[in-house]
């Protein structure tokens, strides 16, 4: 049983639409989760004035009936409020009116890749899909999986670690409770000093015209071992990390675990030994490898970290071509935030949350969510799992 999203829609269109198919019968779902989930996209210092006019929220228009799944594709619809300004600009119909094409692409955009290979002339064609505005409906989406894999047992956080030169500190042995208030934070880190230090960071490259990036870690707790498998490289949880949190808008690196830091220890420093006592069954003491070996989750927390580059819409346009008549010109400017890390770590849950319901759903089978409780309670039992609670 596989699971499988996909998303429509543009940043100023009508709307974002999120399906997901592959989720059993009988999933209780909490609309307030959700629609948290959607709002917790829209926090973070640095979010520019795009951010003050929506309050996304997730509509389901299919695929649910009185608060539980009914074992078919469930529909999401989020609406674009913005769309009423942009109305005659990105109408999915003809429009009276003489509507301009846009002719600057963005360094770093997929503005001109984009405009050569589908053969447009405008490259707003391009950016509106292109935009992070579609992780909107990635989060709609994700938000399902989160149910989905909380009544299996498993919970997934996460907070940001640098902005821009700032950087936390490394924290071993993060619990889940330990990310209680982290959206409290209005960078969402769990250093109260840094994130003063990183709020003042975005203050003052934002009045230097300049966007920032940073890196954001997404942690996974209650994993039961052996999620994915070693047997062919499709199959291999951390390449499928990999791809989902590597198509985020903007993240130009993923590592699981210490990530590249292990590429310059020594082996006796790089790998996680294990143990094993009656109460607690195997273990292991040290969690360098972010929870997954061979492709395979070890049933240790599993650890992502994204890094993101900084934004390509700068208020102080860098310079570019005119595709019209190849001349030098500035950038497009457009309306842009200056940080979205906080936000992106937000969609870094969603799509870890997708890939790891995947699994679930590949690993347990079930049409009601009832058989796979039962299918994983048969496998915990087999293998002599000590569950571990998030």
């Amino acid at each position: 049983m596989a699971l499988k999203l996909i998303t429509a829609g543009e940043s100023h269109g009508p709307g974002l639409t999120c399906v997901v198919e592959g989720l059993p019968a009988g999933l209780e779902l909490d609309r307030e989760a959700i629609d948290r989930d959607m709002a917790r996209r829209q926090l973070g210092h640095g979010r520019g004035g795009r951010m003050k006019i929506e309050r996304d929220r997730a509509d389901v228009t299919g695929g649910v009936r009185h608060g539980r799944t009914l074992g078919g594709p469930i529909a999401l619809q989020v609406a674009n409020r913005d769309f009423a300004n942009w109305e005659e600009r990105m109408n999915p119909w003809p429009v009276e009116a003489d509507v301009p094409e846009v002719h600057l692409p963005r360094p770093g955009h997929a503005d001109l890749a984009g405009v050569q290979k589908y053969g447009f002339t405008d490259v707003r064609n391009v950016l509106e899909r292109a935009s992070a505005r579609e992780t909107a409906a990635r989060v709609a989406g994700g938000a399902l999986a989160k149910a989905f894999l909380r009544a299996v047992g498993v919970e997934i956080v996460s907070h940001v670690t640098q902005i821009g030169s700032v950087q936390a500190p490394e924290r071993n042995g993060l619990a889940f409770e330990d990310f209680a208030d982290v959206d409290a934070s209005p960078v969402r880190c769990l250093d109260a000093h840094v994130s003063k230090a990183m709020v003042e960071e975005i203050n003052v490259l934002r009045k230097r015209n300049e966007s920032l990036g940073g890196v954001f870690e997404v942690r996974a707790f209650g994993l039961v071992p052996g999620l994915g498998s070693h047997v062919s490289w499709e199959s291999r949880l951390d390449g499928r990390i990999g791809l989902a949190m590597l198509s985020i808008q903007a993240v130009k690196g993923c590592g699981i675990g210490d990530g590249f830091d292990l590429a310059g220890r020594p082996g006796s420093a790089a790998h996680d030994e294990i143990f094993y006592e009656e109460e607690r069954g195997y273990f292991r003491e040290t969690n360098r490898s972010g929870g997954v070996e061979g492709g395979m989750s070890t049933g240790e927390p599993l650890v992502v970290r994204c890094g993101m580059k900084p934004l390509p819409t700068l208020t102080k346009p860098l310079r570019s071509v005119d595709i019209a008549t190849r001349e030098p010109a500035e950038a497009l400017r457009e309306r842009t935030d200056s940080c979205t890390v906080p936000a992106a770590g937000v969609v870094g849950e969603a799509m870890l949350a997708i890939v790891l319901a995947g699994a679930y759903r590949e690993k347990f089978g079930g049409d009601h969510v009832d058989d796979v409780r039962a299918a994983l309670a048969a496998y915990e039992e087999r293998i002599g799992w000590k569950r571990r609670r998030p």
